[in-house]
């Protein structure tokens, strides 16, 4: 099921991956996911944690506001 936020929070993940010019598969490792995982989080599939979220806002030097 996807949810507004979840739609919302994958959009920006990529939109920041993109300025970075970061591969999927690079931000996945970074982050230490799968990069399909990564995947299904920027197409607001998956509910990440919030830990996950902490994970990623890092890698992409944002604060996890920035995420939402």
């Amino acid at each position: 099921m996807r949810y507004k936020v979840n739609v919302k929070l994958g959009k920006r993940i990529k939109k920041f991956r993109k300025e970075l010019k970061l591969s999927q598969e690079e931000l996945a490792d970074k982050v230490k996911l799968h990069y399909t995982s990564l995947s299904r989080i920027e197409r607001g599939e998956a509910n990440p944690p919030v830990q996950t979220i902490k994970r990623i806002a890092q890698a992409l030097k944002k604060s996890m506001k920035d995420l939402f």
